[in-house]
């Protein structure tokens, strides 16, 4: 029997319908945490201790399925291509795109051919959950009811897709759709662009620095309660602190006492789509490439849906040319796509920069270059600093546009090798003393010595200019004597850079009616006052934040049927300033206060009363109330330049705004003789409604301060609320 399908059979008894835990391997789970210690400091993050990596490892799942087990189960029910058996026939292409690149056979042969150290710590993350499971025999997972080693080879550098998502499921639904079918995609039901996602690291030099040490901004835009905090330490060397994808054993963005390390997402080019020349001979199917005609061989795959009644399967034929798995069809040509695919180097490039001790030792870690979907934000306590644009750069000839796909019959369109760490576009200890990157170009990631753009090949960094970069820039080029507070100061600056023209333009098209005593102008006097005195900062008590926001939303709205596609961020406010007229701002404006008026009772809304957070459930899909407890906070969207994001929107039932995307998770932490770091995370520690520890932190995150970071063990014991084992039952 073939390996493969050997494979297909014991994934169909092993993960639907799962294995009951033996007497010896549930002995080896107890003699494992007897090795692991878990200390819960008064903020309930949690610190963990194990002798070897694999013990910590063990201890990390362990707490993360305390925490969050739904979170968990989740995210590798979606690794899995499981998605649709839980939530319906809506994820089905969600899962068909998962298994266009990556299933769980793959995933079992890579796990079997895996180094020594990456099988313990595989097997550990497994063990570490499935013990939760049996110490938690309450608990009912939607679907995992056993953990397997393979699965962290199914996602392995902390994002859940990465880049997987930058395929359209609306493509793939299209080509492989027999009938219509809904597709499961981001939208906003206010008729809004999605909050854009991203991040926000800064790495400040000793040139720069009160201390003379170097300092870090960790600032991921995520959706709310996307990673866990947490510390992980061995008797291995391994000591690292930081944000953990749910279900990942490594910390994603994070330090140890050494080093740290921010990732923000990149739009270097490394997904190509590929045109295939299609032809058919008799019954088969083949690809043009060269001269020559490569065989087309659909591969029949069943997925599994929950519908009306029970659960449904639906067989689909897909098809891989060697660039990658077909995804769509324009103008009579397939189109393929080719990405990164090494789920054992991401893993290793993933797990083992926690661990490294000098710039060498993080050089040697990225040079494995497989971060493909992140730039990476670094400093040390020896005094450097470093930024890098991508790490998985495909050499390309320059001559095709790889912004487009590409003729995938002619052998020059072929990937040659990688850029080398030193060829891709980086800084090392610029001479301004610090660095910057808010997902825009890094030809401006610092003041003096930027990497010159036209010593590159374009499709290393497409990137362009948004409004945080540009107010990154302006903050940081002026900064000295920075400290932890300072540099939290700066990363909360209040200023809105996107209104620095829009409302001038506003004013003026007030200003230049020609009928000054009409209803409109009378109307809009006192809000174009409020406005015109405005210092464009943000403030939970400011009434022109409100007006600004609500109008430019409103204007953004009205005019976006006739605003051309794919424009940028820059280029989306020159449109909103220059090619809108008088009459349609000045609408937008009288629309935006008499919604104001409508919800409220006054248009004369301070920001805060609007703009809120809340944490009402543990749950994944969140629910807000205008009627019950929530918070004021004064940040706001990234859209429009506030460095820390506070992405919010109505939802049903709601007037108010509340946020759900933005700022997460957040640190700064500075590389002295010892290492000191500051936190803060949305609403708390745990999911679980019942725990302290599940909104302590919303009143710090609402009002832009943070907590201690105890990294030390003589710290956090002196700040324990409990130590434990895992399976330990409370005293």
């Amino acid at each position: 029997m073939a390996l493969r399908k050997v494979i297909f059979l014991m994934l169909l008894s092993t993960p639907l319908v799962a294995q009951r835990f033996t007497p010896p391997e549930i002995t080896r789970w107890k003699q494992q945490a007897k090795r692991v210690s878990i200390t819960r400091d008064t903020w309930g993050v949690p610190h963990i201790k194990g002798k070897s990596d694999a013990d910590a490892v063990f201890g990390m799942l362990y707490v993360q399925c305390e925490d969050d087990f739904e979170r968990v189960e989740r995210n590798y029910i979606t690794a899995t291509a499981r998605m649709a058996e839980v939530e319906g026939e809506t994820y089905l292409y969600n899962d068909l795109r998962m298994r266009l690149f990556m299933d769980t056979a793959q995933a079992i042969k890579l796990y079997a051919t895996s180094p020594d150290w990456m099988k313990k710590v595989c097997t550990a993350f497994a063990d570490g959950a499935n013990y939760y499971l049996y110490t938690h025999q309450k608990v009912r997972p939607r679907l995992i009811r056993r953990f397997q080693p393979w699965m962290p080879l199914l996602f392995s550098e902390g994002s859940i897709g990465g880049d997987i998502d930058n395929v359209s499921l609306n493509s793939i639904r299209e080509f492989y759709g027999k009938e219509p079918g809904k597709v499961k995609e981001e939208v906003n039901d206010d008729g809004q662009e999605p909050e854009p996602k991203g991040s926000n690291g800064f790495a400040i030099g000793p040139s720069r620095s009160a201390s003379g040490a170097p300092l870090l901004l960790i600032n991921p835009h995520t959706s709310f309660y996307f990673r866990s905090e947490l510390h992980m330490s061995s008797d291995e060397g391994l000591n690292a602190y930081g944000a953990v994808t749910w279900g990942q054993f490594f910390i994603y963005q994070g330090f140890n006492e050494h080093c740290g390390w921010m990732h923000t997402t990149s739009q270097a080019d490394v997904v190509d789509y590929y045109k295939e020349t299609v032809v058919k001979k008799g019954n088969d199917l083949f690809y043009k490439y060269g001269d020559a005609l490569k065989p087309l061989k659909p591969e029949k795959i069943t997925l599994r849906y929950k519908g009306e009644k029970g659960i449904s399967k639906r067989e689909f034929s897909i098809y891989h040319t060697h660039h990658g798995p077909v995804i769509a069809q324009d103008n009579g040509k397939w189109i393929s796509v080719r990405l990164m695919q090494e789920p054992v180097k991401a893993l290793t490039q993933s797990y083992l920069r926690t661990k490294s001790v000098t710039f060498e030792d993080f050089k040697n870690t990225m040079s494995l270059r497989t971060n493909s979907s992140n730039n990476t934000v670094y400093a040390d306590d020896q005094g450097n600093i470093a930024y890098w644009h991508g790490d998985f750069i495909p050499r390309r000839d320059p001559k095709f546009d790889w912004s487009a796909p590409v003729d995938g019959s002619d052998p020059a369109t072929e990937w040659k090798d990688l850029h080398t760490l030193d060829e891709i576009i980086h800084l090392y200890n610029p001479a301004s003393g610090w660095i910057q990157n808010c997902n825009s170009t890094p030809f401006t990631a610092t003041g003096t010595g930027n990497p010159e753009k036209n010593a590159y090949p374009s499709y290393m960094a497409p990137d362009a200019e948004n409004t945080r970069g540009l107010h990154a820039v302006r903050v940081l080029k002026e900064a000295t004597n920075i400290t932890l507070d300072k540099l939290i100061t700066i990363s909360q600056d209040s200023y809105l850079p996107a209104f620095e023209t829009l409302v001038p333009s506003l004013i003026r098209a007030f200003d230049g009616r020609s009928i000054t005593k009409d209803t409109l102008t009378t109307r809009l006097s006192e809000p174009i006052a409020l406005l015109r005195s405005w210092d464009l900062r943000y403030s939970s008590s400011s009434i022109p934040t409100t007006l600004a926001i609500f109008w430019a939303q409103r204007l953004r709205q009205d005019v976006m049927k006739r605003m051309p596609a794919g424009l940028d961020q820059l280029s989306i406010y020159q449109f909103l300033e220059t090619q809108t007229s008088h009459d349609e701002k000045l609408n937008a404006l009288s629309q935006a206060c008499r919604e104001l008026q409508r919800d409220f009772g006054t248009w004369k809304q301070p920001w805060g009363e609007i703009n809120r957070f809340q944490r009402l459930t543990g749950k994944i899909e969140p629910t807000f109330d205008d009627q019950k407890q929530s918070l004021p906070v004064a940040f706001t969207s990234s859209y429009w330049g506030s460095l820390a994001a506070f992405g919010s929107k109505k939802f049903p039932g709601t007037k108010k705004m509340y946020g759900y995307v933005g700022n997460s998770f957040v640190a700064v932490v500075e590389f002295g003789k010892r290492v000191k770091a500051k936190s803060v995370v949305t609403g708390g520690s745990s999911s679980d409604l019942s725990s302290i520890h599940f909104n302590d932190q919303s009143l710090l995150y609402s009002q832009g301060q943070f907590k201690d970071i105890w990294f030390y063990k003589e710290d956090y014991m002196n700040h324990a609320e409990r130590t434990y084992y895992p399976g330990q039952l409370p005293n």
